[in-house]
C-alpha cells in the first residue's frame, strides 16, 4: 500500500544513500517524456525537502531542457535487495550548469568525475512509497567504467565540443543552455 509523506525521514534518506541506481523523470507541456536511469555516487539529500543529483556527459541532454521550461521532476528508487520498497520523490527542479555559481558552490559535494555536466537541485514537495514487490532481486557487482573512460580520454575541449553537437538541444528542439544561455 501506497503511503505519502510531506518530506524525507532519516530511514527514507539512510534508503536513497545506499541505492546504486535511481532514475529521473521529467517532461514539459509538449514534447517527449524523458526517464533516465542514474548511478555513479551521484545523488545527495542535503534537507528533508531538498536533493541534488550530479550529472555527467551523456548522449543526451533531455532533462535540462526539459526543467529549464517546466521544473517538474520525479525520482524514484527501487530496493533490489532486503525489504521490497519503491520510493518515489516528487518536486520541482532547477539545473545548475558548470558556468553557475551554485554549480561552484555544490559540486564539492560529489565525487569529482570526467564530464561533470551539470547539477540538479529538487525542491521536494512529495515522498510516496509504495510496496516494491514486483521489483526483482538483483545483485550489484561493480560500476560500468566506460563513460568515464571515454570522457577522459576526449578530453576537456572534446568534450566541449561534444556538448555543442550532441547536448544543446533536446529531441524536441528545447535549448539545454549547457553552453551559456544562447546556442553559440
Amino acid at each position: 500500500m501506497a503511503k505519502q509523506y510531506t518530506e524525507l525521514s532519516e530511514e527514507l534518506s539512510s534508503f536513497i544513500s545506499a541505492q546504486k541506481i535511481f532514475f529521473v523523470a521529467t517532461a514539459m507541456a509538449e514534447g517527449h517524456v524523458n526517464l533516465s536511469p542514474k548511478g555513479m555516487d551521484t545523488f545527495r539529500v542535503i534537507a528533508p525537502n531538498r536533493a541534488l543529483w550530479l550529472n555527467v556527459t551523456g548522449s543526451g541532454n533531455e532533462t535540462a531542457a526539459h526543467v529549464q521550461k517546466d521544473g517538474r521532476m520525479t525520482v524514484m528508487f527501487c530496493a533490489f535487495e532486503g525489504k521490497p520498497m519503491i520510493l518515489r520523490l516528487y518536486g520541482a527542479a532547477k539545473v545548475y550548469h558548470h558556468y553557475d555559481e551554485a554549480f561552484t558552490s555544490f559540486v564539492d559535494l560529489f565525487p569529482t568525475l570526467p564530464g561533470t555536466r551539470q547539477i540538479f537541485d529538487l525542491k521536494i514537495e512529495l515522498v510516496q512509497t509504495s510496496c516494491g514487490f514486483a521489483v526483482p532481486f538483483m545483485d550489484f557487482v561493480e560500476e560500468r567504467t566506460q563513460l568515464k573512460e571515454w570522457t577522459i580520454k576526449q578530453g576537456e575541449e572534446r568534450i566541449h565540443n561534444y556538448w555543442k553537437e550532441k547536448n544543446v538541444l533536446s529531441i524536441d528542439g528545447v535549448e539545454t543552455n549547457v553552453l551559456g544561455k544562447s546556442i553559440d
